[in-house]
Formats: structure tokens, C-alpha cells, sequence
């Protein structure tokens, strides 16, 4: 489109073809809601964290009434309660998520404010975050998935939806809305980017977060990218400006963005006193109130009085409604709260493909060798290759895996295989590569996403652990099932930036199911049970391993597939228990060559294979715990602490371990070398262990 366009509207009449008296009413409901929750609920500590939407109320529910489309979808911030009433979310839900009692949009979970709603029947919202500027890349995920459905699937029932992102003028800061604004654009996504401009962030001025504080301004010259921009205390100005910016991106499926000024009339949370603002500031915000401005502009023009009057008074007795059937609702069973964190078997409302009628092939977990031993980029390719050639919801992208194949060579050809939809390049944003990959899979893909090394998933930190957690937060409503490939460890040599193993931070990261193969065998069989399944799964390969000769295989077959928190020994003896996984499992087995003792490769670490552990180290009373990650915290802590808790009477040594010291991987070989355990220092543990 080249060079943005800024669009401004005048006030007209009211328009005939918009249900005001339902603008009038919700506007009202909400404004009962919030009253009910600041002089009531906080008061009587029922609610404890309570976010006023007044003054962004009447625009938010003049957008939501534009969201028809049964595949629209909106992801918005802890500001946004007006918009859910507008998709159809229960006032009784929302004042019992705000009190934390069973039901609603997390059983008591998250805080109330941290909205969800998945509707089979019209505009979802997206599982929203606490954190500021997340909501933007899952949502870019969304929509980049309503494009694929068109174009990649040719389902035609996604021709006309969109996307909406909610955020505040604070939000524009982050990293997350730049990340977005860039997948946008440069994939010119039906996205509406809608910006509620209340000029502070908390008590920070929006001058501080975006030059002059006037994002649209700012981003004037932005390519590929319309631009609308207004007052949202002005009912004729709003409701114009929204629909221009929705019928903009549902028509031209391209990204718009849209920046409503609007008073925040209470402060940012209840407990905020707003003492930064002068009484200058607070008069003229609150002569912006849009509430006594929609009045005048519907009565008498479009409504009478006395329909204004029980609009009010249905609002009010709708808001009272709801809070005695929250009140009655219970607290969830304390029990209950570990429950979600996984697939259970209970299907999830929305999110990831089995949602959409999707049914794994039968898989075996005994190989069917096929042809010469290939490493394991080869292993790990053909799996890639025959998934995606049974399975059109799988997609695979990241930084330089299209034309090069992937700084590995792991996706070698496949986007000439595949098409630049579904194996395409990112750009160089981590918070991006995965924040969209959340997105897509609510929407029901199958997105594989690279990080191109280990250290480099620093920057997706906040998505990776959204990601996970979704399943549990929202009680089983959403799941966002990705594959998130990753690889990392030594290789020739190490560095403290692209060397890093550290799998056990997202073991700690509650939802996801950690691989870390060891062999080429492994590697395909732990990738098509991630790739068939309903959980995220971090899918670690090492690259010392990727071409290393002991960890070549055959080729176990297209329906070969190993479950998760199932070890393998891959020697069996009495001296000891040897436990490790990834590159120490060869190291360990060069180094055990002239003992009996058991070899356990984990292969997954989440969940992890405790039994057969257990039941090694009670028959061989000696246990030797082998990894590459840091000693401090590294996950043989963990199994050393099973160990002792459950196996001590049948120890006769202390658990040891053997692991890299507490620092980053040093670069020099020679160094790394002493760092990392080698097979010499592996045998001397051992012997160590076996003569205690």
C-alpha cells in the first residue's frame, strides 16, 4: 500500500444500521459492574484485584459489537472486561472469576482480570496475559492461521476474519507489539491493532513510552500498515473510526492499527490513588466521560429518556443478578488445582488440532529399521517431511530455516518440498518466532518453531512460560499444543552464547514436556509423539550430536513413535545406576565399557522415568547422575532428591553426581574439554562410586 494513510472522522447522527440501545445498555452494565466491585467487593475483600474500565468502556463494546465473524478473535489486557460482555461473556462469570470461586474463566486459577472466553458461535477472546505486551504476538499467531485456512487449506468460511489486539498507550513499548507490528506487516496479516491511549502507564506519561505520545503519529511512515486515529469519548467519532478500521482489515485482509484517546477515570488498579495526577488532569478527564456524552448523543435522537432510564435500571439489576449467583458459587476443590497441567483426556474447549477432529495414525513404539543408519539431522528432516506430507496443519518456521535449510540443515529442502506457507523464514525476534506459534495453535495448527540456539530462547522467555501454563490457567477452556525445536550443547567447540544446554528451566516451567534425544532412532520417534499430540513440547537437540557417529540409526519407520517418561537402558548391570541423557549417553557408555552396570538414558526429562530409576539404584544400590548442564540446580539435583527421599535404605554410596561447574561453556577447545565430563572423568566418578 506504501505509505501509511491517517484517517480522521467527524460527528454525524446517530447511524441506524448500529444497536445502540445494546451499546447503551452494556456501556451501563459495565459501569454497574465496576461501581459494584470498588464501593462493594474490594471493600468486603471478595474481590482482591480490581481494574476499572471506565472511560475505555463505550468504545471497547462498540469494537466487540463489530466482531461477527464466527473465527474473529481478540486477545486483550486487564483493562478489557467491556469487550467481553460485548462477545457474550456471562456478568456472572465475570464477577466470580474476580473473586476467584469455581467456574469462570479459570476455576479460581488466575485473577479475574486475566481474561478468556472460547465460543464456538461467534468472536473468541484469546487467553490473555499478565504480562504487558504479550497479548500482541499470539495474536499475530491468530491471524497469520486465518490467512493459512484461506489460502493453504482454501476453507472459505475464514475469508472475512480477523484478528484484534487490545493494548494500552504502555504496551507500546514492548517488545511484544513491535514483534507483532513487524509479522504484520511484512506477512500483511488481517490484523487490527487497537491502541486505548489514556496517556499514563500506571503514572507514567505516554510521552515516555513512545516519542510525543502519539503512537499513530509515530508510525505514519510505517509501511504496508493504515492508520486510524480519534476521540473514544465521542460516540459518533468512535463507532465511525471502528468501523472503518474493522471493515478496512476484514476487506483488504491487511493490518490496521487504531488509537482511541480515552480518560482512565480510576486509577490503574484499585489500590492506585492517582496522586500524580493534578486535580487539573482528573477534571478534565473526567469532563471526557464518555458515559453522559453517549447519553447525549442517543437521547433524544435515537432513544427516549425514559429508554435510557431502564437500560440502567436492567444493567443494574443485571449487575446485582450476578453477584449473588458468584457469591453462591463455591471455592474449587483445593484438590483440584494440579489438575490441566497436562492433557488428561479431557478435551480442551479450544486449541490445538485434536480440537478440530484430528486423529493420530496407529504408531508402534518397536522400530522397523529402514535402510543404512542416518544421523540425526537426517532422522529428525524425514520425520519433519513425512508429518507434514499426512498432516496440512503442520507448519515450520524460524530464522533461516527456508531457503538455507536452517543453520543446522535440519530443514534442508523442505520449503521447496513444502511451499514458502508452510516452512518460511521469521524475523529476527524470539518473543516473535514463538508468541505466534501460541497463536496459531489455539487456532488448531500444528506450528514448529525454531530457535536457532538454546541461549537465543532468552527473549521468548515470557511466551515460552505463557505457553505452557495455558492449559492449567484457563481450567482446560485453551491449550496451545507447539513443538518448539531447539538446539544446543558443544559441538567443536563451546562459547557462552550458542553452547548452553540449562533444559531444566523449562522443566521448571509448569505445561511442558521436555525431549532431549540422544540417538537418531530417539529423535524421531520423541518428534512424531510431539508432533501427534496435545501438549507443548520443547524438543532439545544437541548438536554434538546431530552428526556424531555412535548416534546414528536406521531409520525406525513412518509410524514409529516413543512415549514420553519412558527411559531406555541401554546397558544393563549390577555395579551401578548410571543415569544421563543427550551427549553424555555415549560418553557414559565409553566410559562403563569394562563394567556390569545399568545405563539409563532418560530421553525425556519432563516427565522423567522414575521407576525406572528407582528400580535400578534398590537392585544396584549405587547411583551415578551424568548431564552437561551446571551442578547448581542443573535436573540431577532432582533425580538425586527422588532418589534420596525414596531409595535411601537401599543405598550403600551417597547419590554422586558429575556436571559441568557453574560456569558458561568456555570457547577454547581445550577448555571445554575440561569443563564438560569426558569419558576419562566419567570413569573415574564411577570408580569412584563403585569402591565407596
Amino acid at each position: 500500500m506504501g505509505r501509511a494513510a491517517l484517517k480522521q472522522v467527524g460527528r454525524n447522527a446517530p447511524d441506524e444500521n448500529v444497536d445502540w440501545r445494546r451499546i447503551a445498555y452494556l456501556v451501563q452494565l459495565s459501569r454497574a459492574l465496576d461501581h459494584m466491585e470498588e464501593t462493594r467487593l474490594v471493600p468486603e475483600k471478595k474481590v482482591l484485584y480490581q481494574f476499572s474500565a471506565r472511560g475505555h468502556d463505550m468504545a471497547q463494546i462498540m469494537l466487540g459489537c463489530r466482531l461477527t465473524e464466527t473465527h474473529d478473535a481478540t486477545c486483550g489486557y486487564y483493562r478489557s472486561r467491556p469487550l467481553l460482555l460485548s462477545l457474550g461473556v456471562d456478568p456472572a462469570d465475570a464477577l466470580g472469576s474476580a473473586m476467584g470461586r469455581a467456574g469462570g474463566y479459570s476455576d479460581g486459577r488466575d485473577i479475574g482480570v486475566v481474561f478468556n472466553y472460547p465460543n464456538s458461535d461467534g468472536a473468541s477472546a484469546l487467553p490473555m496475559c499478565g504480562g504487558v505486551g504479550a497479548q500482541y504476538t499470539p495474536t499475530a499467531g491468530w491471524a497469520q492461521a486465518l490467512d493459512y485456512y484461506g489460502n493453504v487449506l482454501k476453507d472459505d468460511r475464514y475469508r472475512r476474519d480477523i484478528a484484534v489486539v487490545l493494548g494500552g498507550d504502555g504496551s507500546v513499548a514492548s517488545n511484544g507489539f513491535w514483534s507483532a507490528l513487524t509479522i504484520a506487516t511484512t506477512q500483511r496479516l488481517p490484523m487490527l491493532f487497537y491502541i486505548e491511549d489514556n496517556g499514563f502507564g500506571i503514572s507514567v506519561p505516554s510521552t515516555v513510552q513512545t516519542p510525543g505520545g502519539n503512537i499513530a503519529a509515530n508510525l505514519a511512515g510505517w509501511k504496508d500498515l493504515m492508520i486510524f486515529e480519534g476521540d473514544g469519548c465521542d460516540p459518533a467519532e468512535a463507532s465511525r473510526l471502528i468501523e472503518e478500521a474493522v471493515e478496512f482489515v476484514r476487506e483488504n485482509r491487511a493490518p490496521a492499527l487504531l488509537r482511541l484517546t480515552v480518560p482512565r477515570l480510576e486509577g490503574h488498579s484499585f489500590q492506585d490513588t492517582q496522586a500524580y495526577k493534578s486535580k487539573a488532569v482528573l477534571d478534565a478527564e473526567w469532563a471526557r466521560d464518555p458515559l453522559p456524552r453517549l447519553r447525549d448523543y442517543l437521547v433524544p435522537a435515537a432513544m427516549t429518556p425514559e429508554e435510557w432510564n431502564d437500560a440502567a435500571a436492567r444493567a443494574a439489576a443485571a449487575a446485582e443478578a450476578a453477584r449473588i449467583e458468584a457469591e453462591a458459587r463455591p471455592v474449587a476443590i483445593p484438590e483440584t488445582v494440579t489438575r490441566h497441567v497436562f492433557f488428561e483426556g479431557e478435551m480442551q474447549a479450544m486449541g490445538g488440532q485434536h480440537r478440530h477432529g484430528y486423529v493420530a495414525p496407529a504408531t508402534s513404539d518397536m522400530p522397523v529399521p529402514d535402510g543404512q543408519r542416518i544421523n540425526m539431522v537426517t532422522a529428525i528432516r524425514r520425520t519433519l517431511d513425512h508429518e507434514m506430507s499426512i498432516n496440512d496443519r503442520v507448519v515450520l518456521f524460524g530464522e533461516d530455516i527456508g531457503p538455507k535449510g536452517g543453520v543446522h540443515a535440519v530443514t534442508l529442502g523442505l520449503q521447496e518440498k513444502f511451499g514458502s506457507e508452510r516452512v518460511f523464514d521469521t524475523s529476527l525476534s524470539e518473543e516473535g518466532i514463538v508468541g505466534r506459534a501460541v497463536g496459531m495453535a489455539l487456532a488448531g495448527l500444528v506450528p514448529v518453531p525454531e530457535i536457532q540456539f538454546r541461549k537465543y530462547a532468552e527473549p521468548a522467555t515470557e511466551q515460552i512460560n505463557d505457553c505452557g501454563t495455558i492449559r492449567w490457567r484457563t481450567n482446560n477452556r485453551f491449550a496451545a499444543p507447539i513443538v518448539l525445536r531447539m538446539p544446543g550443547g558443544f559441538f567443536k567447540c563451546g562459547d557462552p552464547w550458542h553452547s548452553q544446554t540449562n533444559e531444566v528451566a523449562f522443566v521448571h516451567q509448569p505445561g511442558w514436556k521436555v525431549a532431549v534425544p540422544s540417538n537418531a532412532e530417539d529423535a524421531v520417534g520423541l518428534l512424531r509423539t510431539a508432533l501427534r499430540g496435545n501438549d507443548p513440547v520443547i524438543f532439545f537437540e544437541h548438536r554434538a550430536m546431530l552428526d556424531h557417529a555412535w548416534a546414528r540409526r536406521a531409520y525406525p519407520g513412518d509410524d514409529f513413535a516413543l512415549p514420553y517418561g519412558k527411559a531406555r537402558f541401554t546397558r544393563t548391570g549390577d555395579a551401578l545406576t548410571i543415569v544421563t541423557w543427550g551427549a553424555m549417553v555415549h560418553r557414559c557408555e565409553e566410559a562403563a565399557a569394562d563394567l556390569s552396570a545399568d545405563i539409563i538414558d532418560l530421553r525425556t526429562l519432563m516427565p522423567w522415568d522414575r521407576e525406572a530409576v528407582l528400580t535400578s539404584v534398590r537392585r544396584t544400590r549405587r547411583c551415578l547422575i551424568v548431564h552437561e548442564d551446571l551442578g547448581t540446580a542443573g535436573f540431577g539435583a532432582e533425580i538425586s532428591a527422588v532418589v534420596a527421599d525414596q531409595a535411601f535404605m537401599d543405598l550403600d554410596a551417597p547419590v554422586s553426581r558429575l556436571t559441568m561447574p557453574d560456569i558458561p561453556s568456555p570457547h577454547n577447545p581445550a577448555l571445554l574439554d575440561w569443563a564438560v565430563p569426558s569419558v576419562e572423568s566419567i570413569r573415574r566418578k564411577i570408580a569412584d562410586v563403585v569402591a565407596f
